[in-house]
């Protein structure tokens, strides 16, 4: 890769090769139409451009009325993904710009069609495909210079995207939207996000028999061999790149867990769809506190959905009832976590280690009512432990039907239920359904986005317990103050930091988050509180307490264009 600096007065001085068409092609520093006269003499752009120079707010204008004229977003995605590939400095400008309307386009829902149609929308290479026939090339793969610069690193190997299964290469979608979030959100300059995908295979038979898939046509590789594959890229990762922050995503559950465990303290790594969902759904259950009125220590929580994120939710929860003064083992008690084959109780066979903590005692059982103690449904949950509140983690559309929301609205005065799973078709329920089934007490949560329902005759935006309030904080407050590990301390900061910021916190009948346009103030607060937790816990370098929030704001990134000038010249 060509090296470019920056000078003092804020002038990126080229190497003399980075000259007329090369120039336009390269998208960290193609500005298109926003060239000035100056450097469009300098670097021979004269005739590869027309003849009028636009400022950036005015190019982004112009991206924004042509977005608005296709059909569906998927066209829309895929126009902002060839943006994002052409000029980066104008895709992250547009984005910010216009968060609210492009951040369902960029991640959840779309990316999940993205994912689906990856093979077919792909057009310039973008991150890092690390697959097992080329395994032994993964250190000569990640030593390009091109990727100097990385700080923080998302990965997946494509077994669990969203609420849609295996989705193998299409995977690479998640990384990528994720760190556009990253940038957008949580102002990481984009030169050090590197997208990785880990292609272990694929069991999506639709993949394995599409001539145009793009990934390794092969049925995914387990036991043994993936682990040894993971081990080899965790050490040439941690190797090549000693002080990055990684990522872990969609993995699936038999996966996500122990490899979290069996990593984070190798290299400064999380879970987003563990620990980060967990801290998104404990601030906004933080705030809904507020409203409900009835304190963290009283709270009965039934969650729909037994694997790794409604296990980690759990955790985070039952760490914040600690905190309120509850035994660890009673705390425990109070969660009821339904999977497939129904309430998780200690007399299971099979239980992933993770889910061990919350399960419930079978003798405690023995007094409920219900027609098949083998197999307690969530409606069984519902009646007999009567839960404060209910979330959903388990991507089954509808399972919070009619019956439930309504016997949720009858034990509770106002019902927290969030239907967490995305995207919106893997919704355990619609807002404007629980809306009508609680007559307008229940307090939704929702992890996709919805229209507004109606409230007390007024539209009402639901609040979309989305996870990009949370990680693009956590990764830039790990990155400006050096962490060297992320714990679980730090997510629970990083919640009360977002309950903090709740809008009904001074009313009532406002929303319990921020709107996503503050997405990036909402960074900086979680950023500021997850470094100073580390700090506390002796897990930053070089950053004294009372710099913390200078050193988040220094590492804020903003999409603006710097001039140029051409290496050996005075203009």
């Amino acid at each position: 890769m060509l090296s470019y600096s920056r000078d003092k007065d804020d002038t990126y001085t080229l190497p003399a090769e980075m000259f007329g068409y090369r120039l336009l092609t390269d998208p960290r520093l193609n500005k298109g139409t926003a060239f000035t006269e100056e450097e469009r003499t300098a670097f021979g752009l004269h005739g590869l451009l027309p003849l009028t120079v636009f400022n950036i707010d005015e190019q982004v204008r112009r991206r924004i009325q042509v977005l608005r004229e296709f059909h569906t977003d998927l066209e829309r995605y895929a126009f902002l993904r060839e943006l994002q590939d052409t000029n980066e400095t104008l895709f992250y400008a547009l984005l910010s710009q216009n968060v609210e309307e492009l951040l369902p386009i960029v991640y959840t829902p779309t990316v999940g069609a993205g994912c689906k149609s990856f093979s077919r929308l792909f057009r310039k290479p973008r991150g890092i495909f690390l697959s097992i026939p080329h395994r032994d090339r993964i250190k000569q793969i990640l030593a390009n210079p091109l990727f100097d610069k990385t700080e923080v690193v998302v990965v997946t190997d494509g077994e669990r995207i969203l609420g849609l299964g295996d989705q193998g290469a299409g995977g690479m979608g998640i990384p990528i939207g994720k760190l556009a979030l990253y940038t957008a959100c949580g102002g990481i300059d984009p030169a050090t996000a590197l997208p990785i995908f880990l292609d272990v295979g694929t069991d999506n038979e639709e993949n394995l028999n599409d001539p145009l898939y793009i990934g390794w046509r092969h049925k995914r590789v387990r036991g043994a061999e993936y682990d040894s594959f993971i081990e080899e890229f965790v050490s040439a990762l941690s190797e090549r790149w000693p002080h990055v922050m990684l990522q872990w995503e969609d993995f699936a559950k038999h996966n996500a867990s122990r490899l979290l465990d069996q990593y984070r303290d190798r290299v400064c790594s999380f879970n987003d769809d563990i620990q980060g969902t967990a801290a998104v759904a404990t601030g906004a259950l933080l705030a809904a506190i507020n409203v409900t009125g009835v304190p963290m220590h009283e709270q009965r929580i039934a969650i729909l959905g037994g694997g790794s994120a409604g296990c980690g939710i759990a955790s985070l929860l039952m760490s914040a009832m600690v905190d309120a003064g509850l035994d660890p083992q009673d705390a425990a008690r109070r969660f009821y976590l339904i999977d497939k084959d129904g309430l998780l109780t200690d007399d299971m066979i099979g239980l992933h280690s993770f889910q061990l903590p919350f399960v419930q005692p079978r003798d405690a059982l023995a007094g409920w009512g219900t027609d098949d103690l083998n197999r307690i449904s969530l409606l069984d949950v519902i009646h007999n432990a009567k839960p404060t509140a209910l979330l959903g983690v388990s991507a089954q559309g509808g399972a919070f039907s009619e019956p439930v929301v309504r016997a949720m609205a009858k034990l509770n005065n106002r019902p927290i239920i969030f239907p967490l799973s995305n995207p919106s078709s893997c919704a355990e329920a619609m807002p404007s359904d629980i809306e009508r089934w609680s007559e307008g007490r229940a307090i939704i949560g929702a992890g996709s986005p919805f229209p507004p329902i109606v409230r007390n005759g007024q539209p009402f935006k639901v609040d979309q317990s989305n996870n990009s309030y949370i990680f693009p904080g956590v990764g830039l407050g790990a990155i400006a103050t050096h962490a060297t590990a992320i714990t679980d301390a730090m997510f629970m900061a990083a919640a009360k930091a977002l309950a903090d910021l709740s809008p009904a916190r001074g009313n009532p009948e406002a929303n319990l988050l921020p709107r996503v346009t503050e997405l990036r103030d909402v960074a900086i607060a979680v950023a500021i509180a997850v470094g100073k937790q580390a700090h506390a816990e002796g897990l930053t370098s070089g950053v004294d307490a009372d710099g913390i929030e200078q050193a988040v704001r220094a590492k804020m990134w903003t999409p603006r264009y710097f001039p140029y000038r051409r290496a050996g010249s005075n203009t």
